[in-house]
């Protein structure tokens, strides 16, 4: 359908409406059909499976009581990656509010501090954290074939029990130097937000390490849910810290993110689960840091 021809129909939809001849409904339909129109043929993004596509964010990276709406596969993740920062906005509100409870109880601004991240890690049932630490001992491997066995080993080795450690400590130090606890509260919310929305682009921009591993069968996200879940990320990172120090995070955020890209390449020939995982924590890390430099 031509531009010219989405104006005529434009119009002769007011026209029935002014006539009493459209009911709200029908509005309604025609909008989300104009939407879904515009999206539609270029792997974007559908207005009745946005729902659909959080719920699967929701299921797939917490432990979040929600029920998916299907079997989660490599499939359905593709397809919600563009909320991956809206789930991270869920995560960062819900430890922003066990750090605001912690300080009404009047703990020390340290316990809160590591409450509030320690809740993250509740919430996404290490998730992140778990990917960390494999991809620590598993870049330790020799050659590729040891890093990718390593990383699948669960057991814990001193890389990753010391990059945990280093991961854990930049967040709770970060978050405890903060002054106010309004402060806190959008710092965690953009930093989960931002690195999350990473993440997508992050898988584009490296092929899967492994031909049986979630990302093979998931396949690269469509650049337009990649580039949504990158603009959602910045959109609530300059919200919550403001444009200043938000551009500072993102610069350092790309240069993290670049550099365990280039590791990754080299040691494994491309991503995992758990470099991902690594990503966000890099992400995470930097935001934190960021706003206590700036603040």
């Amino acid at each position: 359908m031509t531009f010219q021809e989405h104006i005529e129909r434009v119009r002769k939809y007011f026209a029935d409406l002014r006539r009493g001849e459209m009911r709200f409904a029908d509005v309604g339909r025609t909008a989300r059909g104009f939407i879904d129109r515009a999206t539609a043929g270029s792997g974007g993004l559908e207005l009745g499976g946005l729902a659909t596509d959080l719920r699967v964010g929701l299921a797939f990276y917490t432990r979040l009581p929600v029920a998916p709406p299907g079997p989660i596969d490599g499939a359905a993740v593709a397809r919600a990656s563009w909320c991956s920062p809206l789930v991270g906005v869920v995560v960062g509100a819900l430890a922003a509010l066990v750090y605001w409870a912690s300080v009404r109880l009047n703990l020390p601004q340290l316990v809160a501090a590591t409450l509030a991240v320690a809740a993250s890690m509740l919430i996404t049932g290490a998730l992140h954290e778990d990917g960390l630490a494999d991809t620590a001992d598993g870049f330790g491997g020799a050659t590729r074939a040891q890093a990718l066995d390593i990383m699948r080993d669960s057991r814990i080795g001193t890389f990753g029990a010391c990059a945990l450690i280093v991961s854990v400590a930049l967040r709770v130090g970060a978050i405890n130097d903060l002054p106010k606890t309004s402060l806190v509260a959008w710092a965690l919310v953009g930093a989960h937000a931002a690195a999350r929305g990473a993440l997508p682009l992050f898988m584009r921009a490296l092929p899967p390490a492994r031909a049986d591993g979630l990302s093979a069968q998931a396949g690269a996200p469509t650049p337009m849910r990649a580039l949504a879940a990158a603009l959602i990320g910045a959109v609530i990172l300059w919200i919550a810290l403001g444009m200043a120090a938000a551009l500072i995070a993102i610069v350092f955020m790309l240069l993290g993110t670049g550099v365990l890209a280039l590791v990754s390449h080299r040691k494994l020939g491309g991503q995992t689960g758990d470099v991902l995982g690594t990503a966000e924590q890099i992400g995470e890390c930097i935001v934190l840091m960021t706003t206590a430099a700036r603040f």
